[in-house]
């Protein structure tokens, strides 16, 4: 066998056509392989965009303020989730939460479930007419929310200073202000949640105050129509603002045409800055009703709903 040393052994022909006919399979099953990698990479592209970006409405705004009915509406809107209102404030206490009933929460929670729909945040929308700054009770109300945020396992809540909080007009009330933010953030801390607040002040101005709080429990709930009503640009406001100081995003303008038809805000502009930023999260439609049919909750928030899909989770 010595002179075999160093040769390379010969096939048989058998042994050729195995080798031939398993090399075709291999060449053909990568072939086939790669004719399914655009499409993978498309629906890989979907599922980010989806995952990036989800969309959501207010019940307070679909006319279902804390009502169960708010859950399947939604999904018949076609939103990804609901933003629930902690009810109304008036002279009491605190608000008026049903959502503080057990078997309530418990409803909520199954038929969340069963549509497959988030509940996106919680909103303390008692505080556009109340006084943030001078209300008694503050810390109770925020309390009250922030038990119910744990117990539906909900991580931001909407905080708006609302008209008598509006420290353009009313600058001498920021220490007020602060010296409340500075109370509830460590509540918000401690159960792992968020409060976004929603100011008159512009980005820049936002970022000194969230700076003087402190907290990163504490951040900024952003609305276009604020910027947007005071001559400010949208997109630069946002980057000023930075990913990491706005929990959420109210996508909406005053009423008057669909965001489709709004001459005044470019939302494909818009989703480039947020893509840009490396920001993601809820964008939730507020308002932007046609102003011909402002009762038409269905027509409203069902065309406002699919324009914002197909810029931010385009098929």
């Amino acid at each position: 066998m010595a002179e075999l040393k160093g040769e390379v052994p010969r096939l048989g022909k058998s042994s050729r056509l195995n080798k031939s006919f398993f090399t075709r399979r291999r060449f053909m099953s990568n072939i086939a392989a790669l004719s399914i990698l655009p499409s993978l990479a498309w629906a890989t592209s979907t599922n980010k965009n989806k995952n990036r970006y989800k969309i959501a409405v207010i019940d307070l705004m679909i006319l279902k303020r804390q009502k169960l009915s708010a859950l399947p509406l939604a999904k018949e809107i076609g939103a990804d989730g609901l933003e629930v209102d902690m009810g109304g404030l008036g002279t009491r206490e605190t608000f008026d939460n049903k959502l503080a009933d057990p078997e309530i929460r418990k409803q909520y929670i199954e038929e969340s479930k069963e549509l497959n729909l988030e509940i996106c945040s919680l909103a303390m929308t008692g505080f556009y007419a109340q006084s943030f700054a001078k209300r008694d009770g503050v810390k109770k109300m925020v309390s009250d929310c922030i038990s119910t945020m744990q117990q539906l396992n909900v991580k931001v809540a909407f905080l708006p200073l609302g008209v008598q909080g509006d420290l353009v007009k009313n600058p001498e009330l920021r220490p007020l202000i602060l010296e409340r933010l500075k109370l509830i953030a460590p509540l918000a801390e401690k159960a792992g949640v968020i409060i976004g607040i929603e100011t008159a002040l512009d980005a820049a101005e936002e970022v000194k105050l969230l700076k003087e709080v402190g907290s990163k429990s504490i951040q900024i709930y952003f609305n276009f129509s604020n910027a947007l009503e005071a001559g400010r640009n949208v997109c630069e406001e946002l980057e000023i603002l930075g990913k990491d100081r706005i929990c959420q995003i109210h996508c909406t303008d005053k009423d008057g045409v669909w965001l489709e038809n709004n001459t005044r805000l470019d939302m494909e502009k818009v989703k480039n800055t947020l893509d840009k930023m490396g920001w993601k999260g809820w964008l939730v439609i507020e308002r932007s009703r046609d102003a011909s049919k402002p009762q038409d909750v269905k027509g409203n928030f069902g065309a406002n709903t699919a324009y914002m899909k197909s810029i931010f989770q385009p098929a």
